[in-house]
């Protein structure tokens, strides 16, 4: 694993910006990434395109995952220097009423360990899946070679309040997934989908090692803007150093 991923994973502090599997439009992903680094976020998560991944190297010294859903996808980008990949970000798909069941994604986690034995491998579980579903899933694929777990759930939940109780309501889901999950797995927990920095502390608190962050800083529509989010979160990532440290 990339020695910044690491260090930050160890820290309880990890942030990944998220810019979004189908998000193939290289200006868009260029002030996302630059809004990251500059922001202070741990790593980037881009599309799984090499012309993707050879942009986004020119531009920043954060480690680079990417993310797909076909094993033979990763291959390429890990060519052109991507440090991780990640299976998921499965949210994208659900409005089209594609299903991720979990015999699929511990299939994938498997063919794409015979692909790319030594490469970091985070699998995000899905949220579709009954929480007990969840926590079994996450075991079969950390013994399949899974490095780091992702939760999810921002897309299903339904807010009925606005402000912060509705950004708590939001990250419900994917909070629940990773304080059960964390408790069964030793690898890392990164809690993802619906996540602000109200709800990135209790993420945290709940066992998460760090927390990916994607429509909260990429729907925004400046890069002062976006620059501004991902600090914000950082901070609050921070604030729960200083509780618990």
């Amino acid at each position: 694993m990339h020695p910044t991923l690491q260090r930050a994973f160890a820290n309880r502090c990890a942030l990944k910006v998220i810019s979004g599997l189908n998000n193939f439009n290289a200006s868009q992903v260029a002030a996302i990434v630059k809004a990251a680094e500059l922001g202070g976020a741990t790593f980037v998560d881009i599309a799984c395109d090499r012309a993707l991944v050879e942009l986004v190297k020119s531009l920043t010294k954060l480690p680079i995952c990417v993310s797909a859903v076909e094993a033979e996808k990763f291959v390429q980008a890990v060519e052109a220097g991507a440090d991780l990949i990640e299976i998921g970000n499965f949210d994208s798909f659900y409005a089209q009423g594609r299903r991720f069941e979990a015999e699929e994604v511990l299939a994938l986690t498997k063919e794409t360990r015979i692909l790319l034995p030594e490469i970091t491998l985070s699998v995000t579980v899905p949220h579709i899946l009954t929480l007990d579903k969840q926590v079994q899933l996450a075991e079969e694929l950390v013994k399949a070679g899974a490095d780091i777990i992702q939760t999810e759930g921002g897309t299903s939940s339904q807010p009925t309040h606005s402000g912060t109780l509705g950004l708590i309501e939001k990250a419900s889901p994917t909070l629940a997934a990773a304080y059960e999950i964390s408790r069964v797995v030793t690898v890392p927990v990164l809690c993802a989908s619906g996540i602000s920095n109200v709800t990135a502390p209790l993420a945290i608190a709940a066992g998460a090692s760090g927390v990916g962050v994607g429509s909260a800083i990429n729907q925004l529509n400046s890069e002062v803007a976006m620059i501004a989010a991902v600090r914000g979160l950082v901070e609050a990532l921070q604030v729960k150093l200083r509780v618990n440290g």
